[in-house]
């Protein structure tokens, strides 16, 4: 029971990272992304590819993680988000499609479907993190640590630039503030948070596929900023959890399997409804005055 309760914590402490980074594009800037699985699966890759192959340890890692997060973010932002618009929505969602493919064909360097295992765990001055709850700490430790980076980040100028370009972008470019530029940092700073978890995860996990990393993923981590609420650094980490709580809540009901993965899909899905009708901001999120 104490190592299931320490591997939902786990699991709680990288969503709300990769929950947190998203929500500065979608609650602080405007910006709707679907490729944040994609970066999470390009930290995780990278940071394993960096033990496995070079020789770099956990540290190392996620910093090339995060390096790399970042450059396939601006590799899309930088085309994309110079044009007013959707675009970078579709361009987010090719960088999806095409992060899978890689994942699962390029297999010299990622071993395709079988996957990366043997992935070591974290040292800390030579002590190696491989039980449970110490898990949990170095993960609460990141998540404070992403949280501490979004709130220096959104109660800063650079953050009160980013909602002015999400509530008029016209009106901002007019006030002589480089939209283009801003909007591009904003989306590098998210994915090079977004990796980190990436990073965290493949070394707790010790193997990772591609499956972890698909679009219904995006999907998911997205589901988290808009039910718990963006706009607000705590509502992500609200939702991831709430939504992660209930699949473990699902285990205790002796549903098959094959039962209770549609009925988790069913119940995010209404749950998505509800507050769309009900409460549209979330559940920490800041209720907006409505046009009469």
């Amino acid at each position: 029971m104490t190592a299931y309760l320490a591997h939902f914590l786990v699991m709680v402490g990288i969503y709300a990272i990769l929950a947190l980074s998203l929500n500065l594009l979608i609650g602080y800037s405007g910006i709707f992304s679907l490729a944040h699985a994609a970066i999470y699966g390009i930290g995780a890759y990278a940071s394993a590819l960096a033990a496995l192959k070079l020789g770099v340890g956990f540290w190392g890692g996620m910093a090339i993680a995060a390096g790399v997060g970042a450059f396939a973010s601006a590799l899309v932002a930088i085309p994309s988000l110079r044009v007013a618009g959707d675009y970078y929505v579709v361009a987010s969602f090719g960088l999806q499609v095409v992060m899978l493919a890689v994942f699962m064909n390029w297999t010299d360097l990622t071993n395709g479907h079988a996957g990366l295992p043997g992935i070591p765990r974290p040292k800390l001055f030579g002590w190696v993190i491989d039980q449970p709850f110490e898990y949990v700490f170095l993960a609460a430790a990141f998540a404070v640590l992403t949280w501490a980076i979004c709130r220096r980040l959104t109660h800063s100028a650079f953050g009160r630039v980013l909602q002015a370009i999400r509530d008029d972008e016209i009106a901002a470019q007019a006030m002589g503030k480089n939209v283009v530029l801003v909007k591009i940092v904003i989306a590098c700073i998210s994915s090079a948070l977004g990796a980190m978890a990436g990073s965290l995860y493949a070394h707790y996990i010790t193997y990772i596929n591609p499956s972890s990393f698909a679009l219904h993923e995006s999907i998911f981590i997205a589901t988290l900023v808009i039910l718990g609420g963006s706009e607000r650094l705590a509502g992500p980490i609200v939702g991831a959890f709430v939504l992660l709580a209930i699949p473990e809540a699902l285990k205790f009901l002796a549903i098959p399997d094959t039962v209770a993965a549609p009925m988790r899909q069913i119940i995010y899905g209404a749950l998505l409804i509800i507050f769309m009708l009900v409460r549209p901001e979330g559940i920490l999120g800041r209720a907006r005055a409505r046009a009469q």
